[in-house]
This record gives structure tokens, sequence and C-alpha cells, in this order.
């Protein structure tokens, strides 16, 4: 009863807090200054068609820095507290007991290179057609999910993961400092040359930004599914 209570106490304000935003809401009828300036000055600054993504590396470049800092103190934690699990049950179950069918085996050795291959697709396009480096890491790193679901033997080369994920990193920040002493700021794409638009060789840096950032997203998630496949081991 005083759990329901609590709850109550809890739920009830939250309730009353968000029944205004609910009923009052009003769709914005035109853009405000800075979503204004983005729509109107973006394509000529920044020389590319998708407008939305290419905005998170570059005005906010700073804020993609955060994420990419904030994934990599995720790997680095889920590696330090799953070190000392290494006797008890596998995070990956499935991993413990035996590999799937010779089928789903074959399948999965047979799509890997694709999947990694549309990952790369996916960032190295992600300034002319929806998508981007988070998503394209994403892809690649189902990839190698995939492998090791399907084989308890599957390795992952640790060398070739912590070299890709460490220079990956080191070349955006050099990019990111490129733009500012070569171009108007942080992260700024115009120290490269825009090129024709719509082009894969346009919008400056940012398709060489999209590519960092894929292989750093890419290597530090399948890092993590690494560290926990192997944490009962």
């Amino acid at each position: 009863m005083i759990k329901k209570l609590f709850a109550a106490a809890i739920l009830v304000p939250m309730l009353l807090m968000i029944y205004p935003v609910i009923t009052e809401f009003k769709p914005f009828e035109k853009l405000g200054p800075v979503a204004e300036k983005y729509v109107k000055d973006g394509p000529d600054e920044l020389g590319v068609p998708n407008l939305v993504t290419s905005i998170v590396v570059t005005y906010r470049g700073l804020d993609t820095l955060g994420e990419v800092t904030v994934l990599f103190i995720a790997t680095a934690g889920v590696g330090f507290l799953l070190a000392s699990r290494k006797e008890q049950e596998s995070v990956l179950p499935c991993l413990d007991k035996k590999n799937a069918s010779e089928f789903v085996d074959t399948g999965s050795r047979f799509l890997m290179p694709f999947i990694i291959l549309f990952g790369i697709y996916i960032f190295v396009h992600g300034h002319l057609t929806p998508g981007g480096g988070f998503q394209g890491g994403v892809v690649i790193a189902t990839a190698f999910l995939m492998g090791l679901l399907s084989d308890t033997s599957y390795k992952i080369n640790e060398t070739i993961l912590e070299l890709v994920e460490s220079l990956s990193g080191a070349g955006f920040v050099a990019v990111a400092i490129l733009g500012l002493v070569l171009a108007g700021g942080f992260l700024d794409n115009r120290f490269l040359p825009l090129g024709e638009y719509g082009r894969l060789f346009s919008g400056g840096a940012i398709a060489v930004i999209y590519s960092l950032i894929g292989l750093k997203v890419g290597s530090e998630l399948t890092a993590i599914l690494k560290t926990m496949s192997r944490s009962g081991e």
C-alpha cells in the first residue's frame, strides 16, 4: 500500500505538469531565428543536400564531439565492469551453449561483408542521403554481433579494433582542429573544397567527418559486444 501511495505521489505531479503541454501545444508557424539561418544559409555554406545531418557535424560540432566522448566512456565502463565477471554467467548466454545451425552460421558469414559494406555506404553518403556516422557505425556493429551469436569460436582481432578506434578518434579531433585553424571554426567543413553540389566528393570535409565517426562508433560498439561475449569465459 505504501509503495502504491508513493508511486501515486510521484505520478500525479508529473501528469499535472505534462497536461498543459499536451492541451495547450500549438505547432510552430515559422522557424526560430537559429533554424531560419540554418535553412537559409546552410546549403550555400555547407554545400550539401542533407542539411539536417550535416548540421550535426558542423554547426553542432561540439555536441557531436560530446556524443562520441560519451560513447567512448560507455565502452570503457562496460569493459571495466565486466572484467571481474569472467567466472559468472555470460551476458550473452547463447554463446555459452552451442553454435547455431550450419545454415544460420553460413548465412551469417555470407551476409557479414555486405552488412559492413552497407554501413560504410551509410556514413560515406551521410551528407547526401539520410544517415550518417552513428547510423553507419551501428550497422557495422550488428554485422559482428551476428558473427558472435552464430559461432561461439568467432574471434574479433582486438589489435585491429583498437587501432581503428584510436585512429578514427584522433582523425576526428584533427579534422576539427583543421576546421578551426584553416576555416571559420571548430569542425568547419570548408577547409576542403565544397565541390559540386550533390556529388559524393562534395560538402568539404563532411564526408570525412562522417567516415571517421562511423569507424569510431562501429569499433566502440563492436568492442562492447566483444567484451560482453567474453564476460562468461
